[in-house]
């Protein structure tokens, strides 16, 4: 029971400081650019001709469609960027809303997912100290921080400043939930046998 008290309590820290990261400090829009506005008319209309109305996930220039050899279609590949932009779009098509409750809520039970993960996994521990338990979570934080962002910064070139910028909220984010399970999630001591 303490365990899933602490995962919900840790989940609402979580929540707050991702909120408070986003909408108050700038950490949520480092990185991030708008198309120029002159620009984005002809961008965006050519994008509707283009990809029309397949949602997806889009890296350009394309790499082919596999009939080649790896070893040839990397050396293609290799050409085409040396005249091409590159980069990759999450594109939807015209016709979109934003939810702002439901996505919320979706980002709300993610971090209540992760704290109550975090919890557990602290429950399995040992750790005696009130530091040291923040600590671990602080530890997990910093794991799930680098497994998540290093390699889209390495592999889609996501910006530096978006990856250092997000990587520091995702820690902020474990470190403030540490704070709040560390004191709920003790160890539990062995019992003593004859």
């Amino acid at each position: 029971m303490r365990i899933l008290l602490a995962g919900i309590l840790g989940g609402i820290a979580m929540f707050a400081w991702s909120s408070i990261a986003h909408m108050a400090l700038p950490l949520g829009k480092v990185g991030v650019k708008d198309i120029p506005a002159g620009s984005e008319s002809a961008v965006l209309g050519t994008m509707q001709v283009g990809i029309g109305n397949a949602s997806g996930l889009y890296l350009f220039p394309g790499m082919g469609n596999g009939s080649e050899g790896q070893a040839e279609a990397m050396k293609g590949y290799e050409r085409k960027l040396a005249t091409n932009p590159q980069g990759f779009l999450v594109y939807h098509p015209a016709g979109g809303s934003v939810n702002m409750p439901v996505l919320l809520g979706r980002e709300f039970l993610t971090e209540l997912f992760e704290a109550l993960v975090v919890a557990w996994l602290l429950a399995q521990t040992r750790l005696g100290s009130y530091f040291s338990r923040v600590g671990f979570v602080f530890l997990a934080g910093l794991l799930a921080a680098v497994a998540t962002n290093i390699p889209y910064w390495n592999w889609y070139g996501f910006p530096s400043s978006y990856t250092a910028a997000y990587m520091a909220t995702q820690v902020c984010a474990f470190m403030v939930t540490g704070l709040v399970v560390a004191a709920l999630v003790k160890p539990v001591p062995e019992s003593v046998h004859p």
